[in-house]
């Protein structure tokens, strides 16, 4: 039986947001059930859809805060003060990505059905990270090529990301490659001096 008057929608979305979380962090996306998150906070899986619409929605929820944790993360280490901030942010990519594998892979995992668009909340928590990203390459390119930082952002995030993932799966063990995060990090500076910094 749900406990359906013990909290407000508020509470209930925050309750099923962390369980959501902390069931993905263990399972992964492939495993993922939220009827196991119902379950381990006693409500309906009735509640959850009442409250996220569908499995989908919770689904972006879950990686929409996984976004805001680890930019948060990655703000903390550029907030040290190093000196060298793109360094910083490749680093960070590796290292919450092997902390998080599950959380990791889930945002990557997830596809949204033909036609549904990502609500306006969760595309400004998951810009948070990208825009730290771009931030940075504004830093170190010349004023007058400030404009190309938000292509260049996508386009580094995606290199760091194949490497990163590569290197999580074996697939650059196998390759023979034995420093993925350097490698990564030696393609985003020669981009960025192609373009200028």
């Amino acid at each position: 039986m749900g406990r359906r008057s013990d909290h407000s929608r508020a509470e209930l979305e925050a309750l099923i947001l962390a369980e959501g979380h902390r069931l993905m962090a263990e399972v992964g996306y492939a495993r993922f059930s939220a009827r196991e998150v119902a379950k381990r906070i006693g409500y309906s899986i009735g509640t959850i859809h009442n409250v996220f619409g569908s499995h989908n929605r919770l689904v972006m929820a879950i990686n929409s805060h996984t976004f805001t944790l680890w930019a948060e993360a990655m703000r903390a280490r550029l907030d040290a003060g190093p000196a060298d901030r793109i360094a910083v942010l490749v680093e960070s990519y590796f290292s919450f990505a092997a902390e998080n594998p599950n959380l990791w892979m889930a945002i990557y995992d997830h596809r949204l059905p033909e036609g549904e668009q990502i609500p306006e909340r969760d595309r400004e928590q998951r810009a948070g990270l990208t825009g730290m990203v771009e931030a940075e390459i504004i830093r170190v390119l010349p004023p007058e090529r400030a404009g190309r930082a938000a292509a260049l952002a996508r386009s580094l995030v995606a290199t760091v990301h194949g490497h990163c993932a590569f290197a999580l799966t074996g697939t650059f063990a196998l390759l023979g490659e034995e420093d993925p995060m350097g490698a990564a990090l030696a393609r985003v500076r020669e981009t960025l001096a192609a373009a200028g910094g």
